[in-house]
């Protein structure tokens, strides 16, 4: 379960194997160019959510998955499906993680299908086209995360071979690609995730292995992260340490929290320790958006640290506010929303993996 956990948290949280480098700028100053791979298109006027939602990714294992939109009363207030990206590897030698094909902003749900195209759906009904991104293969995968303000997209193309991953990232308008900024490539066997962004001037990416055959808990997702420039590429802050006390949840807008193996630490985005408690064994911790509370899930369920509430058989991958938690599901395992105050919990409409939650912003 808890690697499983570790697995389901690329899209904020993770493993043991990642990287030691920082994220370099390309030589050169960037300069901005049109993209090859973006549309512009005519799609609605975001329109930041009024309330808060949970994001779950059915699986990826069939030809199509679905991403859905669940509120705090644990109903589905929007859905769509669209193809599955292609199933990569590195080189058939070794599996290559990577996080769910999609991201979200203070707005919207953005998803990638087969092809590359990255529509979106917002809780209010809004739904369109918004860019495209290289297209995958079997040993290709992009990945995104787009700003708070729906304004501008990062992408991550990674090509996998049997050594590791080449890694580029790109920096753009989400309408149209213009402002283009090529600002990161490197290649070896540790890549990078884009996981979001905090504000709209730093950007927030993982530190990963870039293949893996699996190991203990945390072996195979996130081990740092660092807060970057947008435009440059150049580190700002480094957010827990790939050794010494790696990232054990999904990034928050409170910050994320790591683990040296006894004690767990809750960090901010400018890496300052807010508060640290003791955590004997490996746990799955998911941080509250206000950073109030920590959640700790293991092999029994759900516990808030620091308080009485324990909910036996509910695996959380997310917040969705500062009261909510939500955990994913399939046919045998109905997803809940769970209300930490109480421990009562409502069953979900949908299945799948947790893929963040509205409003996106860190």
């Amino acid at each position: 379960m808890l690697l499983a956990l570790a697995t389901a948290a690329a899209c904020g949280g993770g493993p043991n194997n990642a990287a030691g480098h920082s994220p370099t700028p390309l030589a050169g100053s960037p300069t901005p160019n049109a993209s090859p791979t973006s549309q512009a298109g005519s799609t609605p006027a975001p329109q930041p959510v009024t309330g808060a939602y949970g994001v779950l990714v059915s699986s990826l294992s069939a030809s199509s998955y679905t991403v859905a939109l669940v509120a705090v009363d644990g109903k589905v207030a929007a859905s769509a499906e669209t193809s599955t990206p292609a199933v990569v590897s590195c080189a058939n030698a070794a599996g290559a993680p990577v996080p769910e094909p999609v991201s979200t902003s203070n707005s919207r749900a953005y998803y990638m299908d087969a092809q590359g195209v990255v529509r979106f759906i917002a809780p209010n009904g809004d739904a369109g086209r918004a860019t495209t991104v290289p297209a995958g293969t079997a040993s290709r995968r992009s990945m995104f995360a787009v700003s708070p303000d729906d304004q501008r997209i990062a992408v991550i193309v990674n090509d996998y071979t049997a050594s590791g991953a080449s890694t580029r990232l790109y920096v753009e308008d989400l309408n149209g690609g213009g402002n283009h900024l090529d600002i990161y490539n490197r290649t070896g066997a540790r890549t990078l995730w884009p996981i979001g962004w905090h504000g709209i001037n730093n950007l927030v990416v993982a530190v990963v292995p870039s293949c893996t055959q699996g190991g203990g808990p945390f072996c195979c997702g996130i081990q740092e992260l660092h807060v970057i420039d947008p435009a440059s590429a150049t580190r700002r802050f480094t957010i827990g340490d790939l050794t010494a006390c790696p990232i054990v949840g999904p990034a928050s807008p409170a910050g994320d929290i790591c683990w040296d193996g006894a004690q767990s630490k809750v960090l901010n985005w400018t890496a300052g320790t807010v508060r640290s408690f003791a955590v004997p064994g490996p746990e799955f911790q998911l941080l509250s958006p206000d950073g109030s509370r920590v959640a700790l899930v293991d092999n029994n369920g759900t516990s808030i640290q620091g308080a009485s509430v324990s909910m036996a058989g509910m695996f959380a991958c997310t917040w969705v506010d500062d009261t909510h938690v939500l955990s994913g599901g399939d046919p045998q395992h109905q997803p809940r929303l769970a209300n930490v105050a109480n421990g009562s919990m409502v069953p979900v409409a949908a299945q799948g993996d947790c893929g963040g939650r509205l409003p996106g912003g860190l």
